[in-house]
């Protein structure tokens, strides 16, 4: 019998290894069609822009295998070492990039400026996985940032300077790469008009921008073979090139050939590094999209195919061009064999289209995480169960990356100069995450400093020497990303002061707990049947938009629940984890506070996931916590000023005595009870059904969701105020609820500076003109009530 059991658990065993391997395989697969199509495509122009400007003359043997040692070695530290080996290591949960790195700083030390942080939020599952560092003395460095706040709105600007970075990228590289794709045309198609290339490219770069709507799970899946094809055509070259032109190209592997590229160029080699930096651009795309895949699957996938198939291509093109000194500037396509030439150009331009997804991804889901950390406006985000999840569509944003790269395609027009644009953007990115990845080594990860600094000086001075030779070329289209990262950099930052002067001035204005309780349990107002949602900021106190409401009009539902939500510095919130709940004064009073967390790469998937479905699971969990207190455990929970807060863990549907039907024709009043329990019904008036039934039958999409009916256990309490409450609850959700949001002016005082001025006047235009609170909340117009307050800030 152990024998039996012992061959089925080693099949089973077996069995699972063989689906961990395919799932591994496939999403390895997936990878080449999302992330690598920008790195594969970099031999379309790095050579062209190495020998350009001063360096056109200066070609020979020397010079071009010293031109793809610097490659080699550039692509060899950069991209596999940094990169493969060491930052898909340094992920948040799974989650790569600028944010995520961001994240972990805030998480480990003080740095967010956004004062809504509670001692709750530590409790979290995935805030916990690093959790050794609090039995670690700080470090020095970590306490001088804690204490100055210049320094932590310093990191935050370097943040948000990596983060334009990212946006700059995914508008410059369609631009290159598809202006890089047709120019074979030149050769075989004699099309040497610039504006007829122009045209070409400007369509390509609308049809990629166009189709970004369909999300990225069938880019994902159809395109793979497309950019798994271009790389065996480049490989297969690559080997031609080597055996037919000059097998001694294997030599320059050596970085002595390096010393010889500098001593024949001078200072023009210096010049024109920075288009040996070229050949890793897109790299950061591998870190940055690291949460739509896992660690192996990438490496498997880079060390396996793109890193050896870009070797030999680069080394392919080294060998050509030792004998055809005077093909440089178009090396690649002049490298291709004749018979093969359409085939290749037509594979080209099919990953030209390819490769700029990752690249325009990354854009879409940092925009969503700055968004998450307040510092964005609001846009429409939208996402879909048929994409990969957490993928994210941004209509204005992609938009507006198509605008630039199209005024960036007809207004340059030359490869070299994009180049530049693209290459400055990508080098400061990569510049931004290196500085990042040093700080995280000594307060995250608890390192000595000497690691920092040498993991800093390793790969910083690198970057350093290729900004130094780009500093030269800003005036010859360098200067786009700079300025286009300024125009962002003004809005993200200027969102940021404002929010966080608005939080601040609902912080100091904020009714005290004890006023509003010294008024008893109807509060000094008209308490009417259902349930009143208040959203706010605020983790505590009472807003002062509710006693705004009360003063004009002194009436109010019998339910009444504080909503705030807010983003915590983690990746994702586990769905049983999301929901804080309290209660505000004694239960008479029927108020409670629910605050919201969200991770900031956690989205809200609007096609499923309505305000009933919030609703729902709001009421359901107050009756967990309402259990749960009368029990005398209500779980990990928090001493505030207004009472207790808990973590309710639900389960299954929820769990508790409290039952939730659908039914797609139900209609209130019907008799029709689970067994054992009791059914609640609404407390509206004939009137207000009549206009609610009216209501529902002019808006279709409203009735072929299923009604959800509330049911209570018919279950003997000890506390029979437990199942008063509980009956009241359902009651007032059954009557329905109304959301309270404050409609906010914000201005600058009068006596403020010009730039304070400034920053607030565009906060607020941006306020006004850009999504407004309850679209990204998900909020019904028909239940909405709108509080208008003043900010004077």
């Amino acid at each position: 019998m152990s024998s039996d059991a012992s061959r089925e658990r080693g099949a089973s065993t077996v069995v699972e290894r063989k689906f961990q391997c395919r799932t591994l395989l496939f999403l390895a697969y997936q990878s080449f069609g999302f992330l690598f199509g920008d790195l594969s495509l970099s031999p379309l122009y790095v050579y062209q822009s190495i020998f350009s400007g001063r360096l056109k003359p200066v070609q020979n043997e020397d010079a071009i295998f010293g031109a793809f040692s610097l490659i080699f070695w550039t692509l060899s530290i950069v991209s596999l070492l940094k990169y493969s080996v060491i930052l898909l290591s340094v992920d948040d949960n799974g989650e790569g990039g600028i944010v995520a790195l961001y994240s972990q700083l805030c998480r480990n030390a003080k740095f967010c400026l956004l004062p809504n942080h509670q001692a709750s939020d530590e409790e979290l599952s995935t805030y916990l996985k690093l959790g050794s560092s609090n039995r670690i003395p700080p470090s020095p460095l970590k306490r001088f940032i804690e204490k100055h706040k210049s320094t932590k709105k310093a990191l935050l600007i370097f943040v948000l300077l990596g983060a334009c970075m990212v946006i700059c990228v995914g508008a410059l590289m369609p631009a290159i790469s598809v202006l890089s794709s047709i120019k074979g045309l030149e050769i075989e198609a004699k099309i040497t008009n610039k504006s007829v290339l122009s045209r070409i490219s400007c369509v390509l770069v609308i049809g990629l921008f166009v189709m970004q709507h369909r999300g990225s799970y069938k880019v994902a899946f159809v395109f793979p073979p497309i950019i798994i094809l271009w790389l065996l055509t480049i490989f297969m070259i690559g080997i031609y090139n080597v055996i037919k032109w000059n097998p001694r190209v294997y030599g320059a592997l050596s970085p002595h050939y390096i010393y010889k590229f500098f001593r024949l160029t001078g200072k023009g080699g210096w010049v024109n590094l920075g288009g040996v930096f070229l050949c890793v651009t897109g790299t950061e795309a591998m870190f940055g999209d690291l949460g739509y895949y896992r660690q192996i699957p990438l490496r498997v996938a880079f060390y396996c195919v793109i890193y050896p198939c870009l070797v030999l291509q680069y080394m392919g093109q080294a060998a050509f061009l030792s004998k055809n000194l005077s093909a440089v500037h178009i090396s690649f396509y002049a490298s291709i064999p004749d018979v093969l030439f359409w085939p290749v150009f037509v594979v080209s331009a099919l990953a030209a289209v390819v490769s700029s997804q990752a690249v325009i991804a990354s854009a879409f889901s940092t925009v969503q995480q700055c968004h998450a950390f307040e510092c964005f406006p609001r846009v429409k985000a939208v996402h879909s169960r048929r994409w990969i999840p957490g993928q994210t569509y941004i209509p204005e944003i992609n938009w507006i990356l198509m605008i630039i790269s199209l005024a960036v395609t007809v207004g340059l027009g030359d490869i070299n100069r994009i180049g530049h644009a693209y290459g400055i953007a990508h080098l400061i990115l990569v510049f931004v995450t290196t500085c990042l990845t040093s700080l995280a080594i000594i307060l995250v990860w608890n390192q000595s400093l000497i690691i920092a600094l040498a993991f800093a000086l390793s790969f910083g001075s690198i970057e350093i020497l290729f900004l130094s030779s780009y500093s030269l070329k800003i005036l010859k289209g360098g200067w786009i990303p700079l300025v286009l990262s300024a125009v962002f950099m003004v809005v993200m930052y200027a969102w940021h002061y404002g929010s966080r002067k608005k939080y601040l001035f609902d912080t100091h204005n904020k009714v005290s707990t004890r006023t509003i309780l010294a008024l008893g349990p109807s509060l000094g107002i008209v308490r009417v049947p259902g349930m009143g949602l208040i959203y706010t900021g605020l983790a505590t106190g009472i807003p002062a938009s509710f006693t705004h409401f009360l003063t004009n009009l002194p009436a109010f539902y019998q339910v009444v629940v504080f909503v705030c939500v807010k983003t915590v510095p983690v990746a994702r919130v586990r769905r049983e984890e999301r929901y804080l709940i309290g209660r505000i004064g004694p239960k008479s009073y029927r108020l409670y506070r629910c605050i919201v967390r969200n991770g900031y790469k956690d989205v809200c998937n609007h096609e499923n996931y309505s305000e009933n479905d919030f609703e729902n699971e709001l009421v359901m969990s107050i009756a967990e916590f309402i259990q749960l207190e009368a029990e005398g455990c209500s779980g990990k929970a928090e001493g505030s000023a207004d009472g207790r807060m808990a973590v309710v863990r639900t389960s299954g549907k929820f769990g508790t005595r409290l039952l939730m039907s659908e039914s797609s024709s139900f209609q209130e009043g019907n008799n029709i009870n689970l067994p054992g329990a009791l059914t609640v019904t609404s407390s509206k008036s004939p009137i207000l059904k009549r206009l609610q039934a009216m209501y529902e039958r002019e808006s279709p999409e409203h009735i072929t969701r299923p009604r959800i009916r509330f049911e209570l256990q018919n279950v003997i309490y000890n506390d029979p105020r437990v199942k008063e409450e509980l009956m009241e609850l359902v009651e007032a959700k059954c009557t329905g609820a109304a959301y309270v949001i404050g409609h906010s002016n914000v201005k600058a005082n009068w006596n403020s500076s010009f730039i304070k001025k400034f920053a607030i006047d565009l906060y607020s235009f941006l306020r006004k003109n850009c999504r407004a609170p309850v679209v990204g909340l998900n909020i019904p117009s028909i239940s909405l009530i709108k509080v208008g307050m003043n900010y004077h800030v």
